[in-house]
């Protein structure tokens, strides 16, 4: 919803949805605290190009508690919660975004975000940041940094930095362990399975469920489809992976095999046409195909529909194709994140850190930025730590420490008899 449209009635709505979120992000909270008292960010031009969410409202008031001008349009056009938007908006924050905007409007927005100059970038997906590459690339001089938040932006920002095209530095924020090890285990996994029960309402125990990609969502996919008391197969290129899944206790085959079996297919590689013709002429009638990579390129939508004799919606979210054989594959959420387009996207508690490395990076790139190279860099260690530190905190957890004799013989090169 761009800024400029008004709506009180939804900006409610959204304010107190977004309320709810808070309860569960105590670290964002403390951070919060601290970025109105010190004011880190004070006049920082920032454009943010992520999924507008309420968590994602929680992560903007607390950038402009710090001092921060913020931009903010949508990462994907199926995820914006237009209330979340219209409440933003209504706060006084530039929001361009709405629910179901079509490529041009998308791409439109992103310009719009970028006329605000900025000196920082956040992304999820790397949209924003490339669009600066290719369009904007003047306005790369006074950008100190930016910051990405997804598997798929940081592999595309990692090419760009191989390339040498990369124009200035990129925390890749998806690549913490208080983010990846969460966000991207439990809240993919909890939100895909959400998703796809609230688009299709099936039951999932004795379901051959595939999980295509081993990664660390496709762990927390399988791990609770597993608790649903679906049969997991799961499809990998990598051998490591594959050699993993095995150990954990699923069933590991070629793409092409599990096509034949399976009655739910969910795509989780950030990689595309991972489900294509050859698998779509195999499935058995009913299948159900579902994506949770950030693109809507992993399953090959063009070769369904090409393959399709007739196509209808028979219920939100859920697109049945009929092929000339009779068989009819379900679409859920148009091939894009289900968990985001069906559903509300990663609970508030695992967003809560994935969230406090993204406002604590951008701090530390207001600091720092000036003084690193044109690279993809990780979240420095003790950011990491820190979050770690305040999420136990949040949860009244203790934790042991190193005694001087203990820190000594670990950092001591010599024998340990």
């Amino acid at each position: 919803m761009p800024s400029d449209i008004k709506d009180p009635e939804l900006a409610s709505s959204g304010r107190l949805r977004i309320a709810w979120a808070e309860r569960e992000m105590p670290v964002l909270r403390m951070i919060r605290e601290r970025f109105t008292r010190e004011r880190p960010l004070e006049g920082i031009r920032i454009a943010a190009c992520l999924h507008v969410t309420t968590e994602t409202a929680n992560l903007i008031y607390t950038l402009a508690a710090g001092g921060a001008k913020i931009r903010l349009c949508a990462s994907n056009p199926l995820s914006t919660q237009d209330d979340v938007a219209a409440a933003l908006a209504e706060d006084g924050i530039d929001v361009f975004a709405i629910r179901g905007e079509d490529r041009e409007t998308y791409y439109r927005h992103i310009h719009q975000c970028l006329e605000g100059k900025p000196q920082i970038t956040m992304d999820d997906g790397a949209d924003l940041v490339s669009t600066v590459h290719r369009e904007r690339p003047e306005l790369a001089v006074d950008i100190l940094g930016g910051t990405e938040e997804t598997t798929t932006g940081v592999i595309r920002l990692r090419s760009m930095a191989r390339e040498g095209v990369l124009k200035y530095p990129i925390i890749a924020v998806n690549d913490a362990m208080t983010k990846h090890l969460f966000d991207n285990r439990f809240g993919t996994g909890q939100s895909t399975i959400d998703g796809i029960l609230r688009a299709t309402n099936i039951l999932l125990a004795g379901k051959t469920f595939v999980v295509c990609g081993y990664g660390s969502c496709g762990r927390g996919l399988a791990l609770r489809a597993r608790g649903m008391g679906a049969h997991v197969i799961v499809t990998e290129v990598s051998p490591l992976r594959a050699l993993e899944a095995v150990m954990e206790g699923y069933q590991v085959m070629p793409s092409i095999e599990a096509a034949r079996v399976g009655d739910l297919f969910v795509t989780v590689t950030g990689n595309r046409d991972v489900l294509r013709k050859e698998h779509f002429a195999v499935m058995k009638d009913g299948a159900i195909l579902a994506n949770s990579g950030h693109f809507n390129v992993e399953i090959d939508i063009p070769a369904l529909e090409e393959m399709a004799v007739a196509k209808r919606t028979v219920r939100p979210h859920v697109e049945e194709y009929l092929l000339p054989d009779g068989r009819r594959l379900y679409l859920l959420a148009e091939g894009r994140l289900v968990n985001l387009a069906a559903a509300e996207g990663h609970p508030a508690a695992v967003m809560d850190m994935s969230f406090a490395n993204q406002a604590l990076c951008v701090e530390y790139l207001v600091r720092e930025g000036a003084n690193l190279e044109k690279q993809v860099y990780p979240v420095p260690a003790e950011i990491d730590q820190q979050v770690a530190r305040l999420k136990l905190a949040s949860m009244n957890i203790s934790i042991d420490e190193l005694t001087p004799e203990q820190r000594r013989y670990l950092e001591s090169w010599e024998s340990g008899t």
